[in-house]
C-alpha cells in the first residue's frame, strides 16, 4: 500500500473550473479502491461546497504566517481532503484563481506559493498530522513550487507532476521571486527562472522525479514548438521521464442507463430509448421535434483553443443542411454574440444557452447524435469519452487525447467494429465541414450507424484503468 498526497487547486464536487476538477475528483478514488492510503490536499476556497462534516485538524507556521488545515471527506467515498484555510488568499468570492469579474487575482503567486509550502511541510511530516506519503503527487502549475521545494530536502518522498494543460503555466515577474520569500538556489535557468520571469510550472517540469500528462499524444505533442510554450526543450530533455495517461472518467455520473438527469435511461442494446432524450432536448432548446434531423451539439468553453471559430464559419453551410444544431458554453463574448445571432436568425436550426447547466450537459450528452470537437490542441478531452458512453458519435481533431480516444470511421475500422467517431486532420473550417458532411452519409444509413454507437458504448474509459496505470508509475519510483 502507497502512502500517496494528492495536491491540486481543485476537485470535483467541492469546487470546479474544468477538467482538473473531474481528474482529481475521481482518480483518487480510483487509488482509494485499489487499496491505496490517499489524501487530496486543496486551499479552502470560499466556494467550495461540500455536504460533508469539516473539522479543524492542526496549525502550521510558514513564512510567518499561522495556516490551519481543516479535515473532511470526499462525498460517496473515505478519500481524506485536507483544506488549507489562510482566509486572506482563499477566502474571496469569485472562483479559485479570477475574481467575479474574470481578473485573475492580483496576488496568486503569494496564494499558491502559500499553498505549495503546506504541501511540503505535510509531504515531510512536519504539519502535525502524523502522516507522510510516499508520493506527492501535483498537478498543474498552481502546484508546481511543490517538487521544487522538496528538491532541497534531504529525505523527501518520490514526487509526480501532472500536466493538465501546458497553456497555463503560472508565470509571474521576476521581482515577485523575492517577494516570495522562496529559496535563493531556486532562482536560475535551470531552476525556477523563465526568461527572467518566475515559472511555477517549471518548478514541476524541471524538479519532479516523473512528469505525466493526460494522453500519449499531448506527452509527444508538448515537447514542440506549437505546443511546448517554450519549454519544449526542457520536456525534451526530461522525455525518458515522461508519459501520457489518458484520463478516465466518472462511470457512475456518467451512465446512461442510471443518468438520472435524463428524460430516458437506455444502454447499448435498447438505443431506440435515445430518440426520447433527443426529443426531450429539442424541446428544452425550443427546436422543432425532429428524429430524422441529425442533431448536432457542442458543450464549451467558447474560446480559440476549442476551434469555436471553426464551428462558426461552418454554421452559414450548415443552415443550408438538414440538420440542428445545439451549443451550451460561455467564454469569449465575441463568440457568444456571434452564436446568438445565428440563433436568433434560424430559430427552428440553431440554439445557443450561453452558461453552464450540469442537468443540460447530461441531457445534450444523451440527446444529440453528433458531438463537435474540433479543438486545436486538446490534452485529454472528456466530452468526447461522454460522448462515446452516450452513443452520441463525436466529430473530433486528431489532437492530444482526442486522436488517442476515438477511432476514425473508415471502410477497415466500421468493418472491424472499432470505428466509434470521425477524425479530422487540419485545424480549419473546411476540413471541419467535410467532416461534418462524412457523418451526415454515415447517419442516413441506419444500421451501420446503429453499429457505430454500440463500438463506441462499449469502449472502456474507467478510472480503474488508468488509477492502474498510475500506480504502476508509483510503485517503479
Amino acid at each position: 500500500m502507497k502512502k500517496i498526497l494528492f495536491v491540486t487547486s481543485e476537485a470535483h464536487p467541492l469546487i470546479k473550473t474544468g477538467g482538473l476538477a473531474d481528474v482529481a475528483g475521481s482518480l483518487p478514488k480510483a487509488l482509494a479502491e485499489l487499496g491505496q492510503d490517499i489524501r487530496i490536499l486543496l486551499p479552502f476556497y470560499q466556494a467550495i461546497k461540500t455536504n460533508q462534516e469539516v473539522y479543524y485538524r492542526c496549525t502550521v507556521r510558514v513564512n510567518n504566517s499561522d495556516v490551519n488545515i481543516l479535515e473532511s471527506r470526499m462525498q460517496d467515498s473515505n478519500v481524506i481532503i485536507w483544506l488549507v484555510d489562510y482566509p486572506a488568499y482563499f477566502s474571496m468570492p469569485g472562483n479559485p484563481y479570477v475574481d467575479i469579474h474574470g481578473q485573475a487575482w492580483p496576488n496568486n503567486a503569494e496564494r499558491f506559493a502559500l499553498f505549495c509550502r503546506i504541501a511540503a511541510e505535510i509531504a515531510t511530516n512536519r504539519a502535525y498530522l502524523d502522516w507522510q506519503p510516499d508520493i506527492v503527487h501535483c498537478n498543474d502549475w498552481q502546484t508546481g513550487l511543490t517538487p521544487a521545494l522538496l528538491s532541497l530536502e534531504t529525505t523527501r518522498p518520490a514526487t509526480v507532476f501532472t500536466i493538465h494543460n501546458m497553456a497555463y503555466q503560472g508565470i509571474f515577474p521576476a521581482s515577485t521571486y523575492p517577494q516570495l520569500n522562496l529559496p535563493g538556489r531556486l532562482w536560475n535557468p535551470n531552476g525556477l527562472e523563465f526568461h527572467n520571469q518566475l515559472s511555477f510550472i517549471k518548478g514541476g517540469l524541471a524538479f519532479s522525479d516523473h512528469i505525466t500528462t493526460v494522453s500519449p499524444t499531448y506527452a509527444e505533442e508538448i515537447q514542440t514548438a506549437e505546443f511546448g510554450y517554450g519549454l519544449e526543450d526542457l520536456l525534451k530533455y526530461r522525455q525518458a521521464h515522461l508519459t501520457g495517461i489518458i484520463n478516465g472518467m466518472d462511470l457512475e455520473q456518467w451512465d446512461p442507463a442510471t443518468d438520472s438527469t435524463l428524460a430516458s435511461q437506455y444502454d447499448a442494446d435498447n438505443l431506440d430509448k435515445k430518440q426520447l432524450n433527443k426529443a426531450a432536448l429539442q424541446q428544452a432548446m425550443n427546436l422543432p421535434v425532429a428524429p430524422k434531423l441529425p442533431l448536432f451539439a457542442l458543450i464549451s468553453r467558447l474560446v480559440d483553443q476549442k476551434g469555436i471559430d471553426m464551428v462558426l464559419d461552418c454554421l452559414p453551410e450548415m443552415i443550408n443542411m438538414p440538420c440542428q444544431f445545439v451549443l451550451l458554453g460561455s467564454g469569449d463574448k465575441v463568440f457568444e454574440e456571434r452564436l446568438q445571432r445565428f440563433a436568433q436568425n434560424n430559430p427552428t436550426k440553431i440554439a445557443i444557452r450561453i452558461g453552464y447547466d450540469e442537468s443540460l450537459a447530461h441531457l445534450i450528452e444523451a440527446g444529440a447524435d453528433i458531438f463537435l470537437m474540433p479543438s486545436r490542441f486538446e490534452p485529454c478531452g472528456l466530452n468526447q469519452l461522454y460522448s462515446q458512453r452516450y452513443g452520441t458519435l463525436p466529430i473530433v481533431r486528431k489532437t492530444g487525447g482526442l486522436a488517442d480516444t476515438v477511432v476514425d470511421a473508415i471502410p477497415e475500422t466500421i468493418n472491424d467494429h472499432t470505428a466509434s467517431g470521425i477524425v479530422f486532420n487540419a485545424p480549419h473550417a473546411g476540413a471541419l465541414l467535410e467532416a461534418i458532411k462524412r457523418c451526415q452519409l454515415l447517419f442516413n444509413d441506419p444500421k451501420t450507424w446503429r453499429q457505430l454507437q454500440k463500438n463506441a458504448m462499449r469502449k472502456d474509459f474507467s478510472w480503474q484503468n488508468s488509477a492502474q496505470q498510475y500506480l504502476k508509475l508509483y510503485e517503479q519510483l
